[in-house]
């Protein structure tokens, strides 16, 4: 028995209670030829398993560790690439934004504007994305307790914002690593929006000149967090992640995928069954 809470309309999918919702793409806008396989092989995963898809992947990172990090290829040509994936492989669209300048700028190309976590506490930034039409992800700061959260949310809402949905990336534990409360699923769904779970970004240890990261943690994080009743999942993908140009030891290989998000399915359905003949007895 799904939890139940309003639709959000991305683009031509809807991120519903009914299903396990997919948000996944490269970490940032590499080769167009990259960016194109990844997006078509993602859609084609998608749809065979019937799970509502949006392309990621962003087009000027700011939150780097040193600064002669690639951090994309910028706004103009990032979002041409984003408003080319959508055209040419036919999905929604999504990537991050740092200033209320560039909010106008990106709405008129995403279908789904993300606050990156660092920023999710400034007011200014999620209005001017709740004013924009779009909806709004909103992802859970690194320092912030699941239930401050709900901040943000009102935030976003009383700006206008046409959905909101936010997402678990685990909290700073001391210094270079991160935990993942899977608690705090249950506690951020209290604001009747879907609740997404970043598998990748949870299993990074920030703090040196290139963020690493432990990706053999993804599955059993991912799993973890679809048991404990996680809407959707967020990944970020690439066909080989050993020659990323960003946040190489934390993405998932393309090709592993399909069987990912298989395991989640199958989970998902377990935990439907649990619950529902729980209900029953009740």
């Amino acid at each position: 028995m799904p939890r139940l809470f309003p639709p959000v309309a991305v683009g031509s999918v809807r991120f519903a209670p009914e299903r396990l919702s997919l948000i996944a793409g490269p970490c940032v806008l590499e080769e167009e030829a990259m960016v194109l396989e990844t997006a078509r092989e993602l859609k084609r995963i998608a749809t065979a398993l019937d799970i509502p898809f949006v392309f990621k992947a962003s087009y000027a990172k700011a939150n780097r560790s040193a600064g002669d990090s690639f951090r994309g290829p910028g706004r103009a040509d990032g979002l041409a690439l984003l408003n080319r994936v959508r055209e040419a492989v036919g999905v929604a669209v999504t990537s991050d934004v740092h200033e209320v300048a560039e909010v106008a700028e990106a709405a008129a190309t995403l279908d789904l504007i993300q606050i990156p976590a660092f920023l999710c506490r400034q007011t200014p930034l999620i209005e001017a994305a709740a004013r924009s039409g779009k909806p709004v992800h909103l992802k859970k700061g690194q320092f912030l307790s699941p239930d401050s959260m709900r901040h943000a949310v009102e935030k976003a809402r009383r700006a206008g914002a046409k959905g909101v949905i936010v997402t678990e990336r685990g909290t700073t534990f001391g210094y270079g690593d991160l935990v993942v409360d899977v608690r705090g699923i249950a506690v951020m769904a209290a604001n009747d929006c879907p609740v997404f779970f970043d598998a990748t970004h949870s299993v990074q240890r920030p703090g040196g000149r290139e963020t690493a990261g432990d990706r053999a943690f993804i599955p059993i994080l991912a799993r973890a967090a679809v048991a404990a009743g996680a809407d959707g999942i967020f990944l970020e993908v690439h066909p080989d992640p050993a020659k990323a140009r960003s946040d190489r030891d934390s993405q998932w290989p393309l090709g592993e995928v399909e069987p990912l998000l298989r395991s989640l399915l199958k989970i998902r359905a377990a935990v439907a069954d649990i619950v529902g003949t729980e209900a029953q007895r009740t």
